[in-house]
């Protein structure tokens, strides 16, 4: 067995390294869907999406700085995070993307909360924005959970390990 370590005074671990030791660690992958004023969809695909609380229940997702679509869904002050299966590899890559339609040729459909469901996603949660944290250079967004649905499709979730999407098998 081989360990490498990198010491370093605090704010100097150097960001290849960073992204090659964290990307060791399995994330699920789910879309933020919302509304502009005018009822266009906005959307930003996510690696760092997780349950916060279930009293009140609450949920947290980063979102860059440098997003452009998030300041819309702020705007809102609601998202839907589309949890994706591993079928909806397309679909999150063009979530990825910067600018343009994302939702040109995704199926969606609007939830009773306003905000689009990704059709054939693993499971919707609509959130009401409760707060938003500058951290480093990203925002943590938290969200108060208002409705919750669960696709009856049995598809392996869409995971993101080492900088590529895999399948997750049950054993």
């Amino acid at each position: 067995m081989t360990v490498t370590t990198q010491i370093r005074e605090p704010g100097v671990i150097e960001g290849d390294r960073y992204r090659d030791v964290l990307g060791r660690f399995c994330t699920g992958v789910a879309v933020l869907t919302s509304t502009t004023a005018d009822d266009t969809p906005v959307g930003l695909a996510v690696g760092s999406f997780t349950s916060v609380s279930l009293d009140p229940p609450l949920v947290a997702a980063f979102v860059s700085h440098t997003s452009t679509t998030f300041p819309h869904i702020a705007e809102t002050g609601r998202f839907c995070a589309n949890v994706l299966g591993h079928h909806q590899v397309d679909t999150c890559r063009r979530f990825s993307r910067s600018g343009g339609d994302k939702f040109d040729g995704v199926d969606w459909q609007t939830s009773e909360y306003g905000t689009p469901w990704v059709s054939d996603a693993m499971a919707w949660i609509d959130a009401e924005i409760d707060s938003v944290q500058r951290l480093g250079d990203h925002d943590l967004v938290v969200g108060r959970v208002v409705g919750l649905a669960v696709h009856d499709a049995d598809h392996p979730p869409l995971v993101f390990y080492r900088s590529g999407f895999h399948a997750l098998r049950e054993q």
